[in-house]
């Protein structure tokens, strides 16, 4: 919900006052879905909400030709406040996301040895693919971009890219592991060495 504020509240004050549609737009445009977890539709709920709060404003109802009539919403002086808000927050949030492969790691022993290299394969390839994505839109994306536009791509870049090297390690010691008695490597699994 963070995300779509931040959005929400960022285009109105940006752009100035805009109908649900118009954001939404914005929204489709800009490909947010891709930088955060917002879903377009979401928007005009969210709108309506923030209405309530009285971050936003109904400015107007507009209505060209036979189209539904529109709702027109600016950001108030307590948007503008929840804004920057926001802002700071979302900036001093350095919280590393749990993943919960370090979990399946620890109880590979119930699916086996052959399962987890399959699906640490397709989850590299996932990965890679993601990343291939990434790059041909920036490619794309290149003449428009602004300076600080760039940094936020690489920054999606340098994930994918962690990401399948970290991918890379696991299937390396995964076939390492293989070689081992049990193909575990699980602690305790190898016997034991005479000195």
């Amino acid at each position: 919900m963070r995300a779509t504020r931040l959005f929400i509240l960022g285009a109105l004050a940006d752009g100035g006052p805009m109908h649900g549609h118009k954001i939404r737009t914005a929204a489709q445009l800009d490909r947010v879905e891709l930088w955060a977890d917002i879903k377009p539709g979401s928007l005009y709920g969210a709108l309506r909400r923030m209405a309530d709060e009285g971050v936003v404003e109904v400015v107007r109802t507009e209505q060209e030709g036979n189209l539904p009539a529109r709702t027109v919403y600016g950001i108030t002086d307590k948007g503008r406040t929840e804004l920057v808000s926001v802002i700071r927050s979302v900036l001093a949030d350095t919280g590393l996301r749990p993943d919960p492969i370090q979990l399946v790691l620890l109880h590979v022993s119930e699916i086996g040895p052959d399962e987890l290299r399959t699906a640490a394969q397709q989850r590299r390839d996932s990965y890679a693919g993601q990343l291939n994505f990434w790059r041909n839109l920036r490619i794309e994306a290149k003449p428009y971009l602004t300076r600080l536009e760039a940094i936020a791509f690489d920054h999606t870049l340098m994930r994918l890219e962690m990401e399948v090297t970290w991918h890379d390690r696991l299937l390396a010691e995964l076939a390492d592991m293989a070689g081992e008695p049990d193909g575990t490597g699980s602690p305790g699994s190898a016997p034991p060495t005479g000195k």
